[in-house]
């Protein structure tokens, strides 16, 4: 048998995105949606802050800045800055792109580790050309050379427009819509789902099925897989989020707080807070979420996608990276004729990889911290997971960090993470010793007063929307 015809259940953003990409990559298959309302727990589906690798979604799929941004309402983002984290320390930003540059062949972290523990150089993120222009509150594209050339963006959203979007690029590339609700679920004599039924008393069969329904994972649910708990290392639960009127003047940069049991965070389009029941609570009711992932989201002919896969609060805006992850993966793995358990098994093992990537990201906030309070000294005394243990003690002894094949957030994140928190390594590197502090010191206050410089004459972010604006306009 050929695989043929595959359904997606789930209207929101991940099931909009899962079906486009599918009909539009493989374009002989036959891609059925049935647009189920998505519940407020799929965060995935209704955080709007994104991280640079949507645009390489949208590229994917042949959207451009135009459609993709301008016409949804969208906003660039350069980063976040994290405030109170660390009580003492300095605010600091997480920018994506590269921060300074080698020095004499050197990598410039170690260098500066150096010079920071001798209390004589600029913050880290001082060496960064996205968070010098979100800090600023300008923004430009990458150029072709220069300090500006490889800063890396993401886009906040407006969330209703862009689900529009999605939806009418689907119906355009030839997603087809199936109306009603589900009423059920009918396994098939091999394990795997036979049929849907609708409230009709209908049913819908496919070759495939995408579950894109949030953590209820109404089809993948009927599989009986385990899941893995992660409310031992992040005990945060509870979200209230709302939405925000467009500003007139918006900052590149999202800002997130630290509060007494959990943080919160505002943005170009939306605030929220989120936090530990079992430490504080709300006026608002909240959204309750179980942050954790299931072992094996591809069970049989049900791969489950989005929130159905895994749950994790929005701490560095992960969660439609985990999304669109998982949509290439399965393209790139799509079978030729009936699922093998090969091919599920391989799925398997990248996407709970870097899942366990992203939880250890997330994790690196908390476990880092240092601020008073029983949430904080909580979440600060916990074992963390072998995986982020054995990072942090290999950062913590040379500056150093593991190689991962499932790597969401590079080396440079990880590093505005580390040193903006306060975490230096023990030992210089000993590469770091062939460059003497003062040819060193040197080097990087040129360069970050380069950085400085080049920022300083760039346009406003709403400056520069309008003018984008204004070209695509002045083409159509």
């Amino acid at each position: 048998m050929s695989l043929k015809r595959v359904l997606v259940a789930g209207g929101g953003l991940t099931g909009w995105s899962m079906a486009a990409a599918l009909k539009r990559r493989v374009p002989m298959l036959e891609v059925i949606i049935l647009p189920l309302k998505t519940p407020p727990s799929a965060l995935a589906d209704h955080i709007a802050n994104t991280l640079p690798s949507i645009l390489g979604f949208h590229a994917d799929l042949g959207i451009g800045l135009g459609d993709g941004v301008v016409r949804t309402g969208s906003v660039y983002r350069l980063g976040t800055l994290f405030r109170g984290w660390v009580e003492g320390l300095a605010d600091y930003v997480h920018a994506y792109g590269p921060h300074g540059t080698a020095i004499d062949g050197v990598s410039f972290h170690p260098l500066w580790a150096r010079s920071a523990r001798e209390g004589k150089v600029a913050a880290f993120d001082a060496f960064s050309a996205g968070a010098a222009m979100a800090r600023a509150g300008r923004f430009v594209l990458p150029t072709d050379n220069g300090l500006l050339a490889t800063h890396g963006f993401g886009l906040t959203l407006d969330v209703p427009r862009y689900r529009a979007m999605l939806t009418a690029f689907a119906r355009h590339v030839g997603v087809r819509e199936q109306a009603g609700t589900l009423a059920g679920v009918e396994k098939g004599a091999e394990g795997g789902i036979g049929a849907l039924v609708l409230d009709d008393g209908s049913r819908v069969s496919a070759d495939l099925y995408c579950d894109c329904t949030g953590p209820q994972a109404l089809l993948h649910g009927a599989m009986e897989v385990p899941r893995e708990d992660w409310r031992r290392w992040l005990p945060c639960d509870r979200l209230v989020l709302t939405d925000v009127a467009p500003d007139p003047d918006p900052s590149p940069l999202d800002r997130v707080t630290a509060a007494a049991s959990g943080w919160h965070w505002t943005s170009a389009s939306q605030r929220g807070t989120v936090y530990s029941e079992t430490h504080g609570e709300s006026d608002d009711e909240p959204i309750r979420f179980e942050p954790g992932a299931t072992i094996e989201p591809w069970k049989h002919n049900v791969v489950a996608i989005g929130d159905a896969a895994v749950t994790l609060e929005p701490l560095e805006w992960g969660n439609l990276h985990l999304v669109h992850s998982a949509i290439d993966r399965l393209i790139t793995m799509l079978p030729a004729g009936d699922p093998h358990p090969l091919e599920a098994a391989e799925y398997n093992r990248q996407a709970l990889a870097e899942a366990r990537r992203v939880r250890d990201f997330v994790l690196l906030h908390y476990v880092t911290s240092r601020r008073d309070g029983a949430f904080w000294h909580d979440v600060a005394s916990m074992a963390p997971p072998e995986s982020l243990a054995h990072t942090l003690r290999l950062f913590r002894e040379r500056g150093r960090l593991p190689y991962h094949e499932e790597e969401t957030f590079d080396r440079d994140s990880w590093l505005a993470v580390l040193f903006g928190q306060g975490v230096l390594p023990r030992q210089t590197d000993p590469l770091a010793d062939t460059v003497s502090p003062d040819v060193a010191d040197a080097a990087m206050a040129r360069f970050g007063a380069g950085i400085a410089q080049a920022v300083q004459p760039l346009p406003t972010l709403a400056a520069f929307h309008a003018a984008q604006s204004r070209h695509l306009h002045e083409r159509a």
